[in-house]
């Protein structure tokens, strides 16, 4: 009986272990020949149920359920556009009520048809091949001496050979002087560490902190969800807390302190607060009075800041101005560890596929600070050309180079399209029914509020499925809009929202 086990199950069944040689070479049983010789059953070593449960259990909303039925359907529009319909498959399908899919559902600018900024791409340009520094009057001069500086200053003068786990020297110092212009205080270049985007440097932060199942993390809800799938995978608990969403989204002691006194009643330990500002998804900008408020409470909590600030240079609104964690701790004099993040994937560049970023750590300790270079250094480093964008991004051209009429004239066309995006979308928003929306005065998203009932409410009922994410489905095949349901990103039990960008052009 264990032996029929290892059998095929169409090859013959064992009848007594004395056959079971006869089986095992495929020669006769009883009468009967195998089918074909004996082969032991396929397992899979990895199943789900197998999986760690920290992987199976963390979630990541923009790629569930609308996303693939807008890949679905952008291959029957391609089908309809082409007259093809119905070929493949050999049944009848009826047209799309709309021509293109408008993709609103990821912070993607250059997807959607936001220009790169040339100064920058020139200078990556000659990085990668220097050779082009050769052509006569191909590059401005200052893009040039940027190149050849970075250039003496890399190992063998290659961007194709390692880094330091860090980053470049070269880079970190760009890095370091635009932090102590910003935030008006010496910054140490052995504070900067370069990684592949922001998302990289916030894993490896979390990696420094989590300890195991007991410990959390306070998030903002709602959030940008690499944050709660990241202290899933690494064993954390979140531990949400309202923004208020009446009140501008804007954060709140009291809810801060209710989050932090139910999660240690059950027992959890809490490490550190994340803060999103400019806010993703939620896009308000946080006043210094609301700023001072977190800071006060990681202090009598003992909590470190992880302050993500990539929308950092994403401000629509006039009076509201962005101002950096760390700035502010400084003038505050406090001791509570911040990690401040930013990234090229965002702002004016736009460079999401290039991937560059950093982290900058603040009231650090120095033994501490070299466990975080051991976790980076098992990467061995960061993409060189992200680093060598990373640090150019930060370093506009001379006032007086030939590069910065044009690169000041690419820097206000991208601002002014943003800003002028951003109120749109809030005046259309707020202009239909059942949608509410706030002011959008940051970052590159709207997230409204939505009330669902009737059709789409029964619906969401009878599939046992949240009812934004029914909503956005149903906006998806009737208009080719394609958003994400406000439950991916977390928000208060009874409210339905979803998100979209504002980068599509302003005629869509």
């Amino acid at each position: 009986v264990r032996a029929q086990t290892l059998v095929d199950p169409l090859v013959v069944m064992i009848v007594t272990r004395s056959r079971l040689h006869e089986i095992i070479t495929g020669s006769h049983v009883h009468g009967l020949w195998c089918m074909r010789p004996w082969r032991p059953m396929l397992l899979s070593t990895l199943t789900l149920p197998t999986l760690p449960k920290h992987v199976t259990k963390c979630e990541y909303a923009g790629q569930g359920p609308v996303r693939q039925k807008a890949e679905e359907l952008a291959r029957q529009l391609m089908q309809q556009q082409a007259g093809s319909l119905g070929r493949h498959t050999g049944m009848d399908a009826d047209p799309l009520p709309f021509d293109k899919i408008v993709p609103c559902s990821v912070g993607n600018p250059q997807a959607v048809g936001q220009q790169p900024v040339q100064f920058h791409r020139q200078v990556m340009a000659c990085l990668i091949e220097p050779l082009l520094m050769q052509k006569n009057a191909l590059f401005q001069d200052d893009v040039l001496e940027r190149a050849s500086r970075y250039l003496s200053r890399l190992k063998d003068g290659a961007t194709g050979a390692y880094s330091s786990p860090q980053g470049h020297l070269v880079f970190r110092e760009e890095v370091a002087s635009y932090l102590s212009l910003r935030d008006e205080t010496d910054t140490s270049v052995d504070d900067v560490f370069l990684t592949d985007g922001a998302s990289a440097a916030i894993k490896m932060v979390l990696q420094l902190i989590l300890r195991g199942s007991e410990d959390g993390i306070l998030l903002p809800i709602p959030q940008y969800p690499l944050y709660s799938a990241m202290t899933v995978l690494l064993g954390g608990q979140p531990v949400g807390y309202f923004l208020d969403e009446q009140a501008g989204w804007n954060i709140n002691v009291d809810e801060l302190q209710r989050a932090a006194a139910e999660f240690r009643k059950r027992g959890g330990v809490l490490r550190a607060i994340v803060v999103i500002n400019p806010g993703n998804p939620t896009g308000q900008v946080l006043s210094q009075a609301s700023m001072e408020a977190v800071i006060h409470f990681a202090e009598q909590e003992s909590l470190v800041i992880l302050a993500d600030e990539v929308y950092q240079d994403n401000i629509h609104t006039d009076g509201k101005e962005f101002m950096s964690f760390r700035r502010l701790a400084h003038q505050m004099g406090t001791a509570a560890e911040v990690f401040s993040f930013h990234s090229i994937s965002k702002g004016f560049m736009g460079e999401s596929g290039l991937r560059g970023g950093f982290v900058h750590c603040s009231n650090l300790r120095h033994d501490v600070r070299d466990q975080l270079r051991k976790i980076a250094s098992i990467s061995l480093c960061s993409n060189v050309v992200g680093q060598a964008l990373v640090a150019s991004a930060v370093t506009p051209p001379p006032l007086d180079g030939a590069s910065r009429a044009s690169f000041d004239q690419d820097r206000a066309e991208i601002k002014g399209q943003l800003q002028r995006k951003a109120k749109l979308v809030w005046q259309r928003l707020n202009a239909l029914d059942g949608i509410s929306c706030q002011p959008l005065d940051g970052a590159i998203y709207a997230f409204p509020r939505v009330t669902i009932k009737g059709y789409i409410m029964k619906k969401a009922i009878s599939f046992a499925t949240p009812a934004d994410e029914i909503y956005c489905l149903e906006l998806l095949e009737r208009t080719g809009v394609v958003t994400v349901p406000g439950s991916g990103f977390g928000q208060k039990p009874g409210t339905f929202h979803f998100r979209m960008t504002i980068l599509p052009d302003e005629d869509v």
